[in-house]
């Protein structure tokens, strides 16, 4: 019997054909017989397997949330922070030029292996294992998952959690621009009259600045709130 592959160990998932799972793991850089059309079925096949977990999991969203959520957790930043988890930048295999600008550690490569893990793992041992496998790595985001306010930026939560208290909604303003025209920085206030609250922030562009500083008029709400524990 071959040698167990460190991340079947990691998956708890041992593969019946070994190559796919190389496969999976190979960069085109590498090689012809890249990971690439693995990609492409374990995208699916997440996306798939993600929306059922939510759908018996959360029974009285909407599509619209549940769309947002699956987006969220199946985006590239979720699947390279998964990938770190697992360690998967150890196995990869990449040509000589992504190894030597840091590939292994490229959030885009890291997330297109895991996805490509994910297809070898439908090929290899069908649907349920896929299943199983997806389920248990995705277990710990979604006891975290807060279906109202995950995936949404700090604006939109600003401007909802305003409304529920039916308070006016923020004044945004650029009060300084800075650095050459190719390259300002923007700096913006945030006030919410009605709770006395200002905030300020900076960002390359007027809508990341906007959002920088709604979240910090945000925190500065959550801990006016009244019921908020003082340590």
């Amino acid at each position: 019997m071959a040698n167990t592959h460190p991340l079947e160990q990691q998956l708890e998932y041992q593969f019946d054909q070994p190559s796919l799972l190389q496969q999976a793991l190979t960069h085109r850089s590498f090689s012809a017989q890249h990971n690439e059309r693995l990609e492409f079925l374990g995208d699916g096949v997440l996306n798939f397997i993600v929306a059922s977990l939510l759908y018996d999991r959360f029974e009285r969203i909407n599509e619209g949330d549940l769309s947002r959520v699956r987006s969220n957790l199946v985006k590239q930043d979720t699947l390279a922070q998964l990938a770190l988890q697992l360690q998967l930048s150890s196995h990869l295999r990449l040509g000589e030029g992504e190894l030597k600008s840091g590939g292994f550690n490229r959030p885009s490569i890291l997330a297109d292996a895991l996805e490509a893990v994910f297809g070898a793992i439908y090929l290899d041992g069908g649907f349920d294992a896929a299943h199983a496998v997806i389920k248990k790595l995705y277990q710990p985001l979604l006891d975290q998952t807060d279906p109202k306010t995950v995936g949404k930026d700090a604006k939109t939560l600003l401007q909802e959690t305003l409304q529920g208290m039916r308070l006016e909604l923020p004044t945004y303003t650029v009060i300084d621009t800075r650095g050459a025209a190719h390259n300002q920085i923007f700096t913006v206030n945030c006030h919410i009259e009605a709770l006395a609250i200002q905030t300020q922030a900076e960002g390359r562009n007027r809508r990341a600045a906007e959002q920088e500083a709604a979240a910090l008029a945000l925190a500065a709400l959550q801990d006016q709130r009244p019921g908020k524990k003082s340590t």
